[in-house]
């Protein structure tokens, strides 16, 4: 609709009028976004989780003993002796 030939439009009014339904609006704080608080805990608990696991992941590798290394085999140990051409005792 075009206002500026209609002839029953008055400017003047027309901009008072909202002017006033602007003012009458009541402007309430509506606190925080609901899927924002969702993402602060979800986030908040994932880096808790990742820093606890990292915490304990340091605290273990300072205080546990190594692990032990699995027991070659004679039978591995005489072939590779053999790959690399050295004579193994006995033989």
């Amino acid at each position: 609709m075009d206002y500026e030939s209609d002839p029953s439009f008055d400017r003047s009014v027309s901009f008072a009028s909202d002017l006033q339904q602007f003012g009458n609006k009541n402007v309430e704080a509506t606190g925080f976004n609901p899927g924002l608080i969702v993402l602060l805990v979800v986030g908040g608990l994932l880096i808790t989780f990742l820093v606890g696991n990292y915490a304990l992941y340091m605290y273990a590798q300072k205080t546990l003993p190594p692990r032990k290394k699995k027991p070659v085999s004679k039978k591995k140990l005489k072939r590779e002796k053999l790959k690399q051409g050295v004579a193994v005792p006995g033989e």
